[in-house]
């Protein structure tokens, strides 16, 4: 499917280039409030995303735009089918961007 990277390589191996490139490309979504928060996201740790990390950010961008706000903003907690370390430590790391870009949400 193009993201190969993520079913291969150790979970600890930092992303290149281009698997970077394409993550931040599966990661654009519907909701601006969603892109906000992933952008400060990739703004704070493009540098040094995992494979493990992209696997578990892959995976919340499986959910629908709605149920990933709530996510991000700390309405709900994962259900059990994104239960894995990988995603939880992903959405550890987004919570904590958006205590920085409140402002830009609440305009």
């Amino acid at each position: 499917m193009g993201d190969a990277f993520l079913d291969h390589g150790d979970p600890s191996d930092r992303l290149g280039e281009r698997e970077l490139s394409k993550l931040r490309w599966r990661c654009r979504r519907g909701l601006l409030e969603n892109d906000l928060l992933i952008q400060q996201f990739f703004d704070r740790h493009a540098d040094s995303l995992t494979v493990g990390q992209a696997r578990g950010l892959h995976a919340l961008m499986e959910l629908a735009d709605n149920d990933l706000l709530d996510l991000l903003l700390s309405r709900k907690e994962p259900e059990d089918g994104i239960h894995r370390m990988e995603t939880r430590e992903v959405l550890g790391m987004l919570r904590a961007g958006r205590l920085g870009g409140r402002s830009q949400l609440a305009g």
